[in-house]
């Protein structure tokens, strides 16, 4: 199974989106047969390395905040 196909959510897999749709409609009944299964595949992995640089740009974010916060708490505590 794989999360839905919408293009602003995958940006960096779009292509792959498109011609995975593409084998879908022009293979109507192949697609169960395996027909599509190497732009599946493709996509996939599209999909895990997109995750993997969205994890990487969260930790990143978080990192930063936490920061901010022990700043912050720092302050707070000084003041006191």
């Amino acid at each position: 199974m794989h999360p839905p196909l919408t293009p602003h959510r995958h940006p960096l897999c779009l292509e792959i989106i498109e011609e995975f749709q593409k084998c879908h409609l022009e293979h109507p009944i192949g697609k169960f047969f395996g027909e599509c299964t190497e732009l599946k595949v493709k996509l996939d992995r599209c999909f895990r390395q997109e995750k993997a640089v969205k994890r990487k740009v969260n930790f990143e974010r978080s990192k930063k905040l936490q920061e901010r916060l022990e700043t912050i708490r720092k302050e707070e505590t000084a003041e006191t």
